[in-house]
């Protein structure tokens, strides 16, 4: 099973009941009502348990966390999967509203 699809089965299980239906791998989970903050901190708690990672307040960000494919390209680059990085680096920091 790859990154993203590990990814989208928690979120599917956890946060859609199983449902997912309209969930692509850029869907916002804050914009479309998938998680809110206590959701972003379970699906944290779970990266850093499942992936041995360690996330840092800083790193709480929309461009890391706000969909699967965002997810899954932060894991990879804390993992050091590839070269891209976590997704963050360089950018200006989003708030989540």
């Amino acid at each position: 099973m790859s990154l993203k699809e590990e990814i989208r089965n928690f979120v599917v299980e956890n946060f859609l009941f199983g449902d997912a239906e309209g969930l692509t791998d850029d869907s916002s989970f804050i914009r479309e009502g998938i998680e809110d903050s206590t959701g972003i901190l379970e699906l944290v708690d779970h990266l850093q348990e499942h992936y041995r990672i360690t996330v840092s307040d800083e790193e709480l960000t929309p461009e890391n966390l706000d969909s699967v494919g965002r997810v899954a390209a932060f894991v990879a680059g804390k993992r050091g999967d590839c070269a891209a990085g976590a997704g963050s680096a360089g950018q200006e920091r989003r708030t989540w509203d």
